[in-house]
């Protein structure tokens, strides 16, 4: 089994999600179950099925969850120095077409979310950047075309 990297903050938020479905969501969702079932025919009952549906949600994500969080490699980003890009880094990187400039941090695919700058490892431009250094330039292959970035700053917090 391969390990998933991830930082602490990923992993928590792994955790708090399973301890959410297991002890808010199933017995819920088992109430549910129960008074569908009270309103008699089964076959035509949607409420029933709804709350099966939900059921068999909460139980498929349950399992990978756990699954996730049992192979978790965390990675402590505050212990990691250096002006390489690697797994954790905050980047600062600087369009080389239009002088803006953006910063992402490098995460684990379950903690990625491009609106607050968390770029998954495995993103074409978070691959683009491993191993790179302050200076050097990247280029990645956009939906929009080829964009070439300037890494100005690497930065572990």
């Amino acid at each position: 089994m391969s390990k998933i990297p991830m930082t602490g903050d990923g992993f928590t938020r792994l955790e708090e999600e399973l301890k959410q479905l297991k002890t808010v969501e199933r017995p819920a969702v088992i109430r549910a179950i129960a008074e569908a079932r009270e309103h008699g025919d089964l076959s035509e009952n949607a409420e029933y099925t709804a709350a099966r549906e939900r059921q068999s949600f909460i139980e498929g994500r349950v399992i990978e969850l756990e699954d996730k969080i049992s192979r978790a490699e965390i990675i402590d980003v505050s212990k990691l120095t250096g002006k390489q890009v690697k797994f954790g880094a905050t980047v600062t990187l600087i369009d080389e077409d239009t002088e803006e400039k953006a910063v992402y941090q490098i995460v684990g695919e379950d903690e990625a979310d491009i609106k607050s700058r968390r770029l998954s490892i495995s993103a074409p431009l978070a691959r683009a950047l491993i191993n790179k250094s302050v200076g050097e330039s990247v280029e990645v292959t956009t939906p929009g075309g080829s964009k070439s970035y300037e890494i100005a700053k690497v930065q572990f917090k």
